[in-house]
């Protein structure tokens, strides 16, 4: 008996060691396993930490360029060159890594070689807002780059720039003595423009005197009402637009209450104007034009159409009108120049050539109150004409010199107020 029960303990005893042994296989299996997740787990939570730290460790590939093929940008090429730079640099640390990031994306921007596509820094974006608002400190002039060459678009009506004698097409040789030929509009805008008071001074060269010559300009609020009106000779209506901001539809629309029942005509000047708001144009056309007509045409990349109609309230369709523009007349004044004219017979455009910027820019928004104004289409008039770098040609050119502009005298105007007074269909 003592030896069956001494053998039923051993045999408790084997079965406990036995079941001992796998608890303790089983124990060591979790602890592996829990230990493979736990190193899984961290290795995983510090790459997702340094690719939130490191923009670069995010994948450095452009998705599909081609729908037949898969080019790729390998972006470690650029790493390459920010790391280099800071580095070995012998000045890096006095240039910021925003001021690298910003100059980086302009010269990105450089390559579509279109001076309407640009980044704009956090006070860039600031001054852009203000300037189509129509308050803002500098020198009141429109700039672009026209052939490689910054040009002025349009000075302003009483402006700075305007009272310095600078004109529509001037070509801004140097700011202060530095040359421009590398400049973006951008870095050009921000040398330009300054503190009311001071002086920036600009060597320009004019066309029509071949020549070059320095003009200083001394910097201002500017501060400029979109729409004037007046009577001309006793019963000619005449608005002056220059700009197309926020509220200049509402101005057009007020100051047109004021159009006498018995005018002989009316004269719309954007000479100078250098555009604004699309809305602001078609809004003003859809004033001066009968419901449902086309006011412009957009061109997308991919050769997509899309049509802009005037909205109603026309209550000047039927009255005679002449369109005063010049070199400095852009953007949304084309594309109101072009809107009357395709769609009225008793329209007639006076003076020169217009400027010829009839492109379509998105403004999207950025973090850190950055932006980015790119070019998303093109406008075409009613008719189907291309306005970008071709422009609106008047159908009576005339001249204004430096000799008109010396002794206050105004022929463009002039002629206007003479069709209005004779037979507009002649």
């Amino acid at each position: 008996m003592n030896n069956n029960f001494q053998k039923e303990q051993l045999k408790d005893a084997n079965v406990t060691k036995s079941s001992s042994n796998k608890a303790l296989v089983y124990y060591l299996r979790l602890v592996i396993i829990f230990a493979v997740l736990s190193l899984t787990f961290w290795i995983g939570f510090e790459r997702g930490q340094k690719n939130n730290a490191d923009p670069r460790a995010i994948n450095p590939f452009i998705s599909e360029l081609d729908s037949e093929s898969k080019e790729q940008a390998d972006f470690s090429l650029f790493w390459r060159v920010w790391d280099l730079v800071q580095e070995k640099h012998v000045d890096a640390e006095r240039v910021t890594p925003e001021e690298f990031l910003y100059n980086s994306i302009d010269g990105m921007l450089k390559a579509t070689d279109d001076p309407y596509t640009a980044f704009l820094d956090p006070d860039e974006n600031k001054e852009f807002n203000s300037s189509i608002q129509g308050k803002f400190e500098g020198i009141g002039a429109e700039m672009s780059i026209r052939d490689n060459i910054l040009t002025v678009v349009a000075p302003l009506q009483d402006s700075p720039a305007q009272i310095a004698g600078l004109r529509a097409g001037d070509k801004v040789i140097e700011i202060e003595g530095e040359p421009t030929a590398e400049m973006s509009i951008g870095e050009a805008v921000n040398k330009i423009r300054g503190e009311k008071g001071t002086d920036v001074k600009l060597t320009i060269f004019r066309s029509e005197s071949e020549r070059t010559k320095e003009v200083v300009v001394t910097r201002d609020v500017i501060t400029v009402d979109s729409v004037s009106f007046e009577i001309k000779n006793d019963d000619i209506a005449y608005f002056s637009i220059s700009r197309f901001g926020e509220n200049t539809a509402k101005l057009f629309r007020d100051l047109s209450k004021k159009i006498p029942s018995d005018t002989e005509g009316i004269i719309v000047d954007m000479r100078n104007n250098p555009g604004g708001y699309l809305d602001a144009a078609v809004d003003i056309a859809s004033s001066m034009l009968p419901r449902g007509k086309i006011v412009v045409i957009e061109e997308d990349k991919e050769g997509n159409q899309k049509k802009l109609f005037s909205r109603g309230g026309d209550k000047m369709s039927d009255i005679e009108t002449v369109i005063l523009i010049n070199e400095g007349s852009a953007s949304a004044s084309e594309i109101l120049s072009g809107a009357l004219r395709d769609n009225r017979d008793n329209v007639l455009i006076v003076g020169k050539q217009s400027f010829g910027k009839g492109s379509v820019q998105e403004l999207v928004e950025l973090r850190d109150d950055a932006a980015l104004k790119v070019t998303i289409a093109k406008w075409l008039t009613p008719n189907g004409k291309q306005i970008n770098e071709v422009g609106i040609s008047p159908d009576i050119e005339v001249e204004y010199t430096d000799e008109d502009y010396e002794t206050d005298r105004d022929p463009q105007l002039d002629k206007a107020i003479e069709v209005l007074k004779g037979d507009i269909g002649e």
